[in-house]
């Protein structure tokens, strides 16, 4: 019974301790999977806290798994129809800004909710994000993002790889 008691109590000094985001110089690290049309893939992103609502960073995706033409391509009498999608539309890097409005809303203190703007290697974009913190140094997230506008309006299939609407869901640590 001591046991029990010291373990929940361990747990509940974890739980209260832990801070979704502390303002300038917090540093958060995002490991996760990507959702999104044909694709799916791994995202990792940093972001870097500077004021007490506001943090800038960077993100990264990479679709690992396409499905069907845009996976081996299509060729039709000995041209290609469908391109197959290579390293450069599987790959996306973005520079982010958030706006970090957790404290804002008063939910919890493990809660942030953090609405943004992105320019990445395809189109300029927005995400919504939110982060629990199961304890000070871990916690887990789910991120929508999607284009505001693309670079180009006539893409091909595979170009439109991170050029839509997807979600990403995993672990975010303190650092």
């Amino acid at each position: 019974m001591k046991n029990l008691l010291l373990v929940i109590a361990l747990l509940y000094i974890s739980f209260a301790n832990a801070q979704a985001f502390s303002g300038k110089g917090d540093q958060k690290l995002q490991l996760g999977a990507n959702f999104q049309s044909h694709a799916t893939g791994i995202n990792l992103s940093y972001d870097y806290g500077l004021g007490e609502n506001i943090s800038i960073g960077v993100s990264s995706s990479y679709a690992l798994g396409v499905t069907g033409d845009i996976k081996n391509g299509v060729e039709v009498n000995g041209q290609n129809i469908v391109e197959k999608a290579d390293f450069l539309d599987r790959f996306d890097l973005k520079a982010r800004f958030n706006a970090n409005i957790g404290n804002v809303l008063n939910i919890s203190d493990n809660f942030d909710l953090y609405p943004g703007i992105n320019l990445s290697l395809k189109n300029f974009g927005g995400h919504v994000g939110a982060r629990y913190f199961l304890s000070s140094g871990f916690g887990i997230y789910s991120e929508a993002q999607f284009p505001i506008a693309k670079y180009s309006s006539n893409l091909e299939p595979a170009e439109k790889l991170h050029n839509q609407f997807s979600v990403n869901v995993g672990a975010v640590f303190n650092l």
